[in-house]
């Protein structure tokens, strides 16, 4: 990890706060390049930094004892890494992995617990978005059980291309099974279904999505549902 030298994006979490409280928290932010494949924290392991994406992207990923692993939420510019401090928790449950490399702001855990402290929008702002995470793991488990593995990579690449803001994705198959939890020939199977739909292009490790439509179409109703949460609860700020 590295400070940015990169053109200051945005994070919606950040800009939804009240320009004063947004002004407070920026400054005892740093702007930082996050790194592929750089792990971020442990399941276990203490927070040290909050993590506010801006054109970066971070997996979180359930590690069993077995060895088995599965990317149970994803967090980009709309959202943060460092849930468990705002319970007062400063352990993270998860493997916290940069999948989509770029800047990002962070904040050490201590100063943002003061933050949390002082500001009562930023408190109700994050008590929200950890509804909306809340939806997205309970999601990830009914649809990993439920729905068929195609839907399930069509919703997945949606969610990545989302965060990486790009039609261009560089996914191997072997990351792409671990992400979602399946054997490799499965991967295979559900991308040359995809690709024969001419909803996406695959070679080497290589996606590129050429109908964005359809592949909504092709995924499960969990992508629809991700984003209508999200929307109601973080930008219209109602609770369901």
């Amino acid at each position: 990890m590295k400070p940015s030298t990169l053109s200051p994006m945005t994070n919606h979490l950040i800009d939804s706060l009240p320009h004063q409280d947004r002004v407070s928290f920026l400054a005892d932010c740093e702007a930082v390049d996050l790194v592929f494949g750089e792990v971020l924290a442990e399941p276990g392991g203490r927070i040290s930094h909050v993590y506010f994406p801006l054109n970066s992207f971070i997996s979180l990923i359930a590690n069993l004892s077995d060895g088995d692993r599965l990317e149970v939420a994803m967090v980009g510019s709309e959202g943060m890494f460092g849930m468990p401090l705002i319970l007062g928790i400063e352990e993270s449950p998860w493997h916290a992995l940069v999948q989509g490399a770029g800047p990002a702001l962070r904040i050490p855990a201590a100063v943002f617990g003061r933050h949390l402290e002082q500001s009562p929008a930023l408190q109700a702002l994050l008590k929200r978005y950890l509804y909306v995470l809340m939806h997205q793991l309970s999601r990830v488990a009914a649809c990993t059980h439920f729905h068929q593995l195609e839907a399930r990579l069509a919703r997945w690449l949606l969610m990545t291309q989302d965060r990486a803001h790009s039609d261009q994705l560089h996914l191997t198959h072997e990351f792409l099974a671990m992400m979602l939890g399946v054997r490799r020939a499965g991967i295979t199977l559900a991308a040359m279904a995809l690709q024969t739909r001419r909803l996406i292009r695959y070679h080497r490790g290589d996606i590129t999505v050429l109908d964005r439509a359809g592949l909504i179409e092709a995924s499960c109703g969990c992508y629809a549902s991700d984003r209508r949460i999200y929307r109601q609860v973080i930008i219209e700020g109602e609770v369901p």
